[in-house]
């Protein structure tokens, strides 16, 4: 089975989730958050890079997804998102992960069926999906939503193949 290491990008704090694609639904490995400990915001991409490859050779995923950047009404916000979700997809694929990048909208379909879901429908959802009953911080439960919206674009993929669509 697959497992997928979700990410949601910030340059403060980075959530991840791993779930494994099994036989019975989804299920949760871990999930957490890469912070950064630093002001100076190249130190804080490496920190973002380094975890994000020691959560990869730690948990040995078979693909990561990430959440693609949204515009930001702050320039500077944008800019530092982007540089942040670069750093972390470097660390995946510097621990050999082929990348796969959904944006919000396609992630809030996917769980809670309404693009413009909140985050605390999306947080549900998760918890549902994952039969988790403890609570989740937000950045981890987005970069579990993240995985989970992979699994089922691949699980949707698969069954097409089956059926004999040929998709461009």
């Amino acid at each position: 089975m697959t497992v997928v290491l979700g990410l949601d990008p910030g340059s403060r704090r980075t959530g991840y989730g791993i779930v494994r694609d099994g036989d019975k639904g989804p299920v949760l490995l871990a999930c957490g958050c890469i912070r950064t400990e630093t002001d100076s915001f190249p130190q804080r991409l490496k920190q973002i890079y380094d975890g994000v490859y020691k959560i990869a050779i730690e948990y040995r995923p078979d693909e990561l997804a990430i959440e693609q950047v949204f515009m930001h009404k702050n320039a500077d916000s944008a800019l530092k998102l982007g540089q942040a979700r670069g750093a972390a997809i470097c660390g995946g694929l510097a621990a050999g992960l082929p990348v796969h990048e959904y944006a919000a909208r396609q992630v809030k379909q996917a769980l809670v069926g309404k693009g413009s879901a909140d985050k605390l429908q999306v947080q549900h959802m998760v918890r549902f999906l994952l039969k988790c009953s403890s609570p989740l911080q937000l950045d981890a439960s987005d970069a579990l939503g993240v995985a989970l919206c992979h699994i089922h674009h691949r699980q949707t993929l698969r069954r097409l193949q089956l059926a004999g669509v040929v998709l461009r």
